[in-house]
């Protein structure tokens, strides 16, 4: 299959990592056709301007829009490339949830055709591009001698998402050698990191251990902080130290594990493999019992007072972002608010309003509030110096405050 920079790339969901993705291709010269359920979303990136929050994000959809190249619409249209880049969250009972890369492989079938090529880039568990493959053959009659499938996860960090989309290793899967090197020739042509071909189950497989690693180290560092609380000792300093070790990292402890990635993949493969999966599932488990674990010490602390103002910082689920996904500081924030622990006060630099909450400044914060929550380390915060600091009581989950 002959790349071609003027050919139509349909990329289906506009998100945090769709939207980067298109306007990364729209500026190699790519045409694309974005599509979004989201109306508001598809008019946000039509007038140029970004509805996620990414460095240097707006400026390439200003330009990627300005020339032409990128547009979003509410269905797909005919192209030569299909990159699917849709949610695959977990159910309640921790599996799964793959009706959205169901509906848009459904949504996709009527415009392809012989030759095309359609690129699972949405972390899923194994056998899910297979999935995709029979989904269409029943739909279209199209095979896989007919088109090529393959899985490319990516592995972006917010905040530098434009950046290791075209820097980072890339892991490409194809059903077969042929889709397999139809999507190695594509992602070549703005990837400048290695390619690592496999088959998909493979590529399925490893972006799951690649978060689930992840996982289970940091299940580490936020059982250390509790083991901390009780030997009263200072976490990061015991990190530090023990990390001096020439072949010990331990990951920093925080109030939980969020995302879209480290606090949903492990669970993909606990569900495939549940009766050898026993590490990675108690890692699951550290990291969602450490939110109780923090509310249960602001309730402590909370009980000094008669009508205690407790102000949490941050709600995203790492710093300086905007995404709420699976975040545990939004969780913990939502609870202290329900359970009326106290007047519950919200400080997020990155988010203009939150429903059901009062956002305020990190000075009005501070003078108002008797217990301060640092639940997210946003660069404001690591920069704060207030006389009334030390009149506070601070639980800092998150190395905030360099404590």
């Amino acid at each position: 299959m002959t790349i071609i920079l003027d050919k139509t790339i349909c990329v289906i969901g506009l998100g945090y990592i769709g939207l980067p993705t298109g306007a990364v291709l729209a500026s190699r010269g790519y045409n694309v056709h974005g599509v979004e359920v989201d109306p508001k979303a598809v008019e946000i990136i039509n007038s140029g301007k970004s509805h996620v929050i990414e460095p240097d994000l707006d400026l390439l959809v200003q330009a990627s829009v300005q020339t032409g190249k990128l547009k979003a619409h509410s269905a797909p249209t005919e192209a030569d490339i299909f990159m699917i880049c849709v949610p695959t969250p977990v159910t309640e009972a921790n599996g799964p949830d793959l009706s959205y890369v169901r509906s848009a492989t459904e949504t996709i079938c009527p415009f392809l055709c012989k030759g095309n090529l359609v690129i699972l880039e949405s972390t899923c568990p194994p056998g899910t591009t297979e999935m995709i493959a029979e989904i269409v053959r029943e739909k279209t009659g199209l095979t896989s001698d007919d088109l090529r499938f393959a899985h490319a996860p990516e592995r972006v960090l917010p905040g530098r998402i434009l950046r290791e989309l075209v820097e980072n290793d890339r892991i490409i899967g194809g059903i077969n050698e042929a889709s397999t090197e139809a999507a190695a020739e594509f992602f070549s042509t703005f990837v400048t990191g290695e390619l690592l071909l496999c088959h998909c189950r493979m590529a399925e497989t490893a972006k799951l251990v690649e978060n689930s690693f992840r996982d289970v180290n940091i299940a580490l560092a936020n059982e250390l902080s509790m083991i901390c609380d009780d030997l009263q000792l200072d976490v990061r300093e015991l990190i530090r130290i023990a990390s001096r070790h020439p072949r010990v990292n331990i990951l920093q402890p925080g109030c939980g594990v969020g995302g879209h990635c480290i606090a949903v993949d492990p669970w993909f493969l606990i569900h495939e493999c549940p009766d050898k999966t026993t590490l990675i599932r108690a890692a699951r488990e550290v990291n969602n019992r450490k939110p109780e674990y923090v509310i249960e010490k602001v309730r402590a602390r909370a009980e000094r007072f008669k009508h205690p103002t407790i102000a949490c910082f941050g709600l995203s689920y790492k710093p300086d972002i905007d995404d709420l996904r699976e975040s545990p500081a939004l969780k913990i924030t939502r609870a202290l608010i329900e359970q009326q622990v106290g007047e519950i006060l919200v400080v997020e630099p990155n988010i203009p309003d939150v429903e059901g909450m009062t956002l305020v400044s990190i000075d009005e914060a501070i003078e108002r509030g008797d217990i301060l929550v640092m639940l997210v380390a946003h660069s404001p915060f690591k920069k704060i110096q207030h006389p009334n600091l030390a009149e506070k009581i601070i639980i800092d989950t998150c190395g905030a405050l360099g404590s």
